[in-house]
């Protein structure tokens, strides 16, 4: 039977015979080359879980929430407290005022009196007296201000602790929300709406499809052949006819040998005993998780 084939912008097309007549070195399956299971990170309820098994999903998009009304009330009450707390904070160029003004006062009536004093029309005893005045008020108003730091510290630690639970809440609200952290295709769903979530809960699998390996399988002989880093031909078999050409990279190589996997054919078909190599491909979104693939040293 003949062959076509199909040269595209991107990559080669190649259109093939059944039967046993291409040739290959080894072959083998594709897999994500990163696949995540997201768990649950906060207690409660799920209210609602938006996906399926097969899904695309966006990284950092929101997919899901887990209860968090409990978690809203106490937020609220907290910042109540807040507010009641910071009320009665003082303010201190208020409470000192009146002081201070008396003060100034005396201040300026001591200066008449040493005027006076220098006139003789003012005695010594009346300028002892208005200092020990000042004296007794400046003590006065270092008492107040102590007084006053003291409170006004008091409370702005009890609003910094009160903001830290509020923070601590909305870290757990935030834990509520379920995303997906990388961008990829949900291979597998362990839990639905109405279902109790608990951190560490497996929620959802996800699996990277943008980089994918086929892990293939290669006769000891054919080892000498291979090495990490080193470049190949893949060929994904799409069923039917349509194979398509990628670039691949070897990028690990067993280092034990295995029985051949059922599913798997081998360039010689007596050979019992092969190595898995995982050899990474870019994918284009065309190959899937399974896609049966081909390599050509």
């Amino acid at each position: 039977m003949k062959k076509y084939i199909i040269t595209t912008t991107a990559t080669t097309l190649l259109l093939a015979g059944c039967g046993d007549s291409r040739q290959f070195d080894a072959t083998g399956t594709f897999e994500s080359a990163n696949e995540i299971t997201v768990s649950a990170e906060a207690t409660g309820k799920i209210e609602w879980l938006d996906l399926q098994e097969g899904d695309s999903l966006s990284a950092g998009k929101e997919i899901g929430v887990i209860d968090t009304m409990q978690l809203y009330l106490s937020k609220l009450q907290l910042k109540k407290n807040m507010k009641s707390i910071r009320y009665n904070r003082p303010d201190i160029g208020k409470q000192i005022a009146a002081t201070k003004e008396q003060i100034r006062k005396q201040e300026y009536e001591k200066q008449r009196i040493e005027n006076l004093l220098k006139g003789g029309a003012a005695t010594q005893k009346q300028l002892d007296d208005i200092n020990s005045a000042i004296s007794v008020l400046e003590k006065q108003l270092d008492a107040q201000l102590s007084t006053l730091n003291n409170t006004t510290g008091n409370i702005d630690g009890q609003s910094s602790a009160i903001a830290t639970q509020i923070a601590q809440i909305d870290d757990r609200i935030a834990k509520s929300i379920i995303k997906s952290p990388v961008s990829g295709v949900v291979i597998a769903k362990y839990m639905d709406a109405g279902e109790y979530a608990m951190p560490g809960k497996p929620l959802f699998k996800v699996a990277d499809m943008g980089n994918m390996y086929l892990r293939a399988y290669f006769t000891s002989e054919q080892l000498a052949e291979i090495k990490t880093g080193q470049k190949v031909k893949i060929y994904a078999d799409f069923g039917g006819d349509k194979r398509k050409e990628y670039n691949g990279i070897v990028i690990w190589i067993a280092s034990e040998n295995e029985f051949t996997p059922k599913n798997i054919q081998t360039k010689e078909s007596r050979a019992d005993l092969v190595y898995a190599v995982k050899i990474a491909v870019i994918n284009d979104g065309l190959i899937k998780i399974g896609t049966y693939g081909e390599v050509v040293l």
